[in-house]
């Protein structure tokens, strides 16, 4: 029978004097500081451990007669108050931004990530990408950045995994439950909740907006799980990276189109949006298309202002990464949109295509938001030549090193990551400066005087948890796949907490190997079951469900693990989360990394474990190869790549077998008369002092702000001025120069070609330029040069400008002279080109117009 359901909630009863643990609950800066995590773990430590750590469930699970026991207990109260003066401080202290950049007052940045992972108790999130995300929230709040964060609230977030007797990846589902989220309904006076509308083909789709406060950052997560929408549109927020391509698509408008008509009605317009990853490539198209309806402007005046404005960071370095969409689904989703834009279906297929009106080319993601930024960058030094040379075509006539896509290497943020024992070492002997300045060299250097034996037995504590915990965790895998009971009881032998525990836990994708280490099972047996030098290998991940490759590396892994030579040595710790890989970083001695370079963008997951005093085990690729010192870890192979990936399996597993008997094994079992082995010891001071202040998110977030967001939030100040005067010209102006320039020619060059000249001698260039219809001030005539290499190119090129020193003649000609310091020996080559300038350019070469001689 029919009948109608009314909702009620009932919320637990607590007492006056422990208010201030719903207050703390509610704001993530506790699962950050480890006074607070204690604290909430000394309620009920082993509920607290089952609910995933969250405070908040365990508010409702509690008992009664345990929160008045609390009431009256004056060691609790005394760590209550602590905590909650602790968090008050934080958030009304005077920031690091305040102080560096007082006059930026107008500042507001919008960050657009798919996932933000915070914490395991709000499971939003996948992996790398969505832990960076969380990380760069916690530094913004940390650095008092005026940041805000958008996403979406996932009803099943990403899924839990377990495996079968086979070893074989299996997925659940399971629903979060909202009222036991830190969430926080954004409502209008009149109580009810904001809601938002995006426009889907044939009908509207409603998304309610939580917020997740994070420290003093709000992130703001878009639910379209409400009664206004149909059936199928409430799944839109499910799952995420669940569905098929039209699911991609309508996550991806909520995300931009949503996220920004979210900050509108919530009265938090952004001056500066970061887009993290192409996903959120829409949120700059909403934006134009916002200008132009408050302004009655055209399209070119609004994207001029909104890519003023505007940052993109990619994070995938294969073009199959890349989100593109074909052109029928672009058509069926936008056809109404592009119109508000004032856009014809040319004009805005070209804004997502690398090779402007190829019809057969999707509408790219990435190039969408490559083209709507001021800025764009990779996460890492190698990440960024990589992209350049894979976005190249949006800029056919540059060389890739030209290509304007520069690099800020990811970070992680210190203290999220940091055993409580090693914070407890650190305030020791670096005193509370670490927590306040994570990214000054001088104050890590301090881990040199601290004694090693103290270290020593500081980092044992963490690595004999860590077996714990895998011994817990692989019993109750056994157990819950009904596995004998002389299995599980064997399960308390696995691993030993003295010997030599090497870690890989990451995304399990086919060119990240996880099983290459098992290539030749005979020599990995002698290592592992070496009497006097012992070593073990703890494994976790997660492939993505539809990653045939990936589950069946996990399979191989845990097949592997089963084997009797193995089965003491070696653990696949199932459904990966933040929870276990904090246990892993604490508590490994080597982390292990081996994708197929270049493929590894950035990987986070190896600087963790440094502030742990971890060492490194890795291929040179992404973040490693500006990491490595050579005595902070262990480099395998220098930095090749191969095109025979069977033989570049063989030569690397073969590298990795002989670091670890030759090198790793030896330096961690040499033992002094104190048992203390000094040299590994020495490495993980190494390891701390060089990686620790540079591998952090607050030295990550910092260059963002001053490379990308105030650059960008000053340029956009400047064209918005006088009712955006300034981008209406500069749109009028782009538009007669490109219309024009085809006209523009090199006809002659008078240099000194093929002489011998000599170092500290200049070197002189006189050059005839026609220019047609352009003034001689719109143009850059550069003289582009340096030193040729094997294959007569020029490798690492420099600029030097010419400057006009004849007036426009009948023909429309200009002579342009200049010359060049010879500040170096050796074999020089040079050309001479034209660039466009104008002052309110991000750079002379976006605009991809270049003549060359």
């Amino acid at each position: 029978m029919a009948h109608t359901v009314r909702t009620y909630t009932v919320l637990p009863s607590i007492p006056e004097r422990l208010k201030a643990l719903q207050t703390l609950a509610y704001n993530l800066w506790w699962c950050w500081n480890a006074d607070a995590v204690a604290l909430f773990s000394k309620i009920a430590p082993k509920q607290f451990e089952e609910l995933d750590h969250s405070p908040v469930r365990l508010g409702y699970a509690i008992d009664q007669a345990r929160l008045e026991e609390l009431e009256h207990d004056a060691s609790f109260l005394a760590h209550l108050d602590r905590v909650e003066a602790a968090m008050g401080h934080y958030l009304n202290a005077k920031t690091w931004f305040q102080e560096s950049h007082p006059t930026e007052k107008a500042l507001k940045i919008a960050y657009f990530s798919m996932e933000f992972g915070i914490h395991e108790s709000v499971p939003v999130y996948s992996g790398g990408l969505g832990v960076l995300a969380g990380d760069h929230l916690k530094s913004a709040s940390d650095l008092g950045l005026p940041l805000v964060g958008v996403s979406m609230m996932y009803r099943e977030g990403y899924f839990r995994q377990y495996l079968n007797a086979d070893g074989w990846q299996q997925e659940r589902y399971p629903e979060n439950d909202f009222f036991s989220l830190p969430l926080i309904a954004e409502l209008n006076p009149d109580e009810t909740p904001i809601l938002v509308s995006v426009t889907l083909p044939g009908r509207d789709v409603f998304l309610k907006i939580w917020r997740i406060q994070v420290g003093r950052v709000p992130l703001y997560l878009l639910d379209a799980n409400i009664p206004q929408n149909r059936p199928e549109d409430r799944g839109i927020t499910a799952q995420l990276y669940g569905g098929d391509q039209n699911m991609r698509m309508q996550q991806e408008i909520v995300l931009g189109i949503g996220g920004m008509r979210a900050l509108r009605a919530l009265g938090k317009e952004p001056t500066v949006c970061h887009m993290n990853e192409g996903h959120a490539a829409f949120s700059s198209l909403e934006r134009v298309r916002q200008l132009i309806e408050d302004q009655k402007i055209d399209f070119a005046t609004a994207s001029e202002a909104v890519k003023a404005g505007t940052v993109f960071t990619t994070h995938t370095p294969v073009p199959a990464g890349n989100d593109v969409f074909p052109p029928a689904m672009m058509d069926q989703y936008f056809a109404d949109y592009y119109r508000q834009l004032g856009l014809d279906r040319r004009a805005f297929f070209n804004l997502g295509r690398q090779h402007l009106d190829d019809e057969a080319e999707p509408f790219g993601m990435t190039v969408l938001a490559i083209k709507m930024s001021n800025s764009s960058n990779g996460v890492s030094k190698l990440h960024g030549t990589v992209s350049r040379k894979m976005w190249n075509a949006i800029w056919p006539t540059l060389a890739s090193v030209e290509v304007p896509i520069t690099s800020i290497t990811n970070g992680v943020h210190t203290q999220s990551w940091l055993a409580p024992e090693m914070g407890q070492l650190f305030e020791r002997y670096l005193h509370v400066e670490w927590q306040a300045k994570p990214t000054d060299h001088a104050i890590w250097t301090k881990i040199d005087p601290v004694p090693d034996s103290e270290l020593w037995r500081t980092h044992e504590k963490c690595r004999t948890r860590l077996i714990a915990f895998a011994r817990a965790r692989l019993k109750m895998q056994l157990l819950r796949r009904g596995a004998p009971p002389s299995e599980v009881a064997a399960a308390e032998e696995v691993l030993d907490p003295e010997a030599l525990t090497i870690g890989f836990a990451r995304r399990f994708a086919t060119y990240k190997r996880g099983d290459l280490v098992f290539r030749d099972a005979a020599r990995l047996a002698a290592i592992v079951n070496n009497a006097q030098r012992p070593v073990q290998f703890v494994f976790a991940g997660k492939a993505h469900p539809k990653d045939q490759g990936g589950k069946e590396l996990i399979a191989r892994v845990v097949q592997n693990a089963r084997i009797p030579e193995f089965r003491k040595h070696v653990v696949f710790i199932e459904d990966y989360d933040m929870n276990v890989a904090r246990h892993m970083v604490h508590g490994v001695d080597v982390w292990l990394n081996n994708p197929r370079r270049p493929l590894e963008a950035s990987g986070t997951s190896g600087m963790k474990i440094a502030v742990n005093g971890g060492l490194n085990l890795s291929i040179l690729d992404g973040w490693w190869v500006e990491g490595c010192t050579n005595d902070n870890g262990w480099a395998i192979g220098g930095g090749e790549e191969y095109a025979d990936l069977k033989y570049q399996d063989e030569v690397e597993s073969r590298l990795l077998y002989e670091l670890i008997e030759r090198d790793i094994a030896p330096a961690f079992y040499n033992r002094g008369a104190d048992g203390l082995p000094r040299e590994w010891i020495r490495r993980m001071k190494r390891a701390i002092s060089t990686l620790v202040p540079e591998f952090n998110t607050n030295r990550m977030v910092e260059e963002y702000l001053t490379r990308c967001y105030l650059p960008a939030h000053t340029r956009e100040a400047k064209l918005t001025v006088e009712q955006l005067k300034p981008a209406h010209e500069l749109a009028d102006w782009r538009k007669r120069v490109g219309g024009a320039w085809s006209d523009i020619r090199v006809e002659t060059v008078e240099a000194p070609t093929g002489q011998t000249l000599w170092v500290g001698k200049e070197f002189p260039v006189k050059v005839r330029v026609t220019l047609g219809a352009i003034r001689p001030e719109e143009v850059d005539v550069q003289l582009y040069y340096g030193l040729v290499d094997n294959r007569g190119e020029i490798g690492d090129p420099k600029t030097a400008s010419l400057q006009a020193t004849s007036a426009v003649d009948a023909n429309r000609s200009v002579i342009f002279t200049g010359s060049v310091p010879c500040r170096a020996s050796g074999q020089f080559g040079f050309s001479v080109r034209v660039l466009p300038k104008h002052p309110n350019l991000p750079n002379s070469v976006e605009p991809g117009l270049v003549t060359w001689g």
